[in-house]
């Protein structure tokens, strides 16, 4: 786990930048498939909320103590 500064930086846009890019991509793989035009800015859409997602569990949720 990134404890520093810099690297939690780092971190958190590439978890924006992969769920923009894996989900937009599916979404214009299924636009070219489907012939339809709402795909891929529904992928893209759906990376960045797990982008965020994934940023709030790692990096925001404060975890119980540890006894």
């Amino acid at each position: 786990m990134t404890t520093t500064d810099d690297g939690a930086f780092w971190t958190i846009i590439a978890y924006l930048i992969s769920g923009l890019g894996f989900w937009g991509g599916l979404g214009y793989l299924g636009d070219r498939y489907l012939k339809t035009n709402f795909l891929t800015v529904l992928g893209m859409g759906i990376g960045m909320v797990t982008g965020l997602y994934l940023i709030w569990i790692r990096f925001i949720k404060e975890t119980p103590p540890t006894k």
